[in-house]
């Protein structure tokens, strides 16, 4: 597949971020818009983009909010499509749009898992595939909003752990080989971000817990200590936002990169390579 050309004198470069509505995407688009970049929002639902709108004009900034479905290949590739139609050019991808999960085997049905998959898994995929061409013709970036999830399963977040263990691995087995024709890949693990948890799952957790037959106590358990975290130690969207900056416009980016001390320390219960460079110093030797 050749790379489309790119207009000679662009005014700014071009990211498009998907899942803009709330939380790390809506700070993420606003942050991107303050250091110079034409912002694609995108979201599921035009309909809920009120908060992302007023955030933008609370800033002073502009943005382009547009649809999109990253379970849809159909509105993915429209939505790709449309970027390069009306700017001309795509320079970074921001995968962000996911969905939370609470449940664990016995419980659930394996239809609500693959649902879990396709949303935060395949979702990246979609939107990866169809932008990879222009960003290669930019040598953009591809970034992805993981998880310390992604890194450290996690109980009652068995579906969901899958999925971003999935990402994470999509990505750092990509990496290597996207960099041979100039595309940077990186990861950003949020730890707890505040708002998110309980809005992100969607369910009535007390309702969880009475249904949870032998398995309730245990979910009991670790709502108490997760819900606590929340409410006593998560970042602010904007907070973990930062990173996701750092990752647009870093020089040179890492490939890993977490939001937050905490996060860092978490993830470093598992990784001894908290940036990713051991690993992929390794496997980019693989690929010349």
């Amino acid at each position: 597949m050749s790379s489309p050309s790119i207009p000679s004198s662009p005014s700014s470069k071009v990211v498009l971020i998907t899942g803009t509505s709330s939380g790390i995407g809506l700070a993420a688009a606003v942050a991107a818009a303050r250091a110079g970049w034409q912002v694609v929002a995108t979201l599921r639902d035009p309909g809920r983009s009120g908060a992302l709108r007023k955030a933008a004009e609370e800033a002073g900034v502009e943005l382009d909010v547009r649809q999109l479905d990253v379970t849809d290949e159909r509105s993915v590739a429209a939505a790709v499509d449309g970027v390069i139609a009306d700017h001309g050019r795509l320079d970074a991808v921001i995968n962000n749009a996911g969905a939370g999960h609470l449940g664990t085997l016995e419980n659930e049905s394996v239809a609500e898992v693959r649902a879990v998959m396709e949303v935060n898994f395949f979702g990246v995929l979609h939107v990866s595939k169809a932008a990879l061409p222009h960003l290669r013709a930019t040598g953009g970036r591809l970034i992805t909003v993981t998880s310390v999830g992604g890194i450290i399963g996690q109980p009652f977040n068995e579906a969901y752990c899958a999925a971003k263990f999935a990402v994470e691995g999509y990505m750092e087995s990509l990496a290597p080989v996207a960099a041979r024709l100039g595309v940077a890949v990186s990861v950003v693990e949020p730890g707890a971000v505040a708002t998110e948890f309980v809005n992100n799952i969607g369910v009535d957790l007390a309702a969880e817990v009475d249904a949870a037959g032998p398995y309730a106590d245990a979910l009991q358990a670790y709502l108490d200590r997760t819900v606590a975290q929340f409410l006593n130690g998560a970042q602010t969207p904007a907070e973990a936002a930062g990173a996701v900056l750092e990752a647009l416009t870093a020089e040179q980016p890492p490939f890993r990169l977490q939001t937050s001390d905490w996060a860092r320390e978490f993830t470093g219960t598992k990784l001894t390579d908290p940036d990713g460079s051991a690993v992929l110093g390794l496997t980019g030797g693989w690929v010349g």
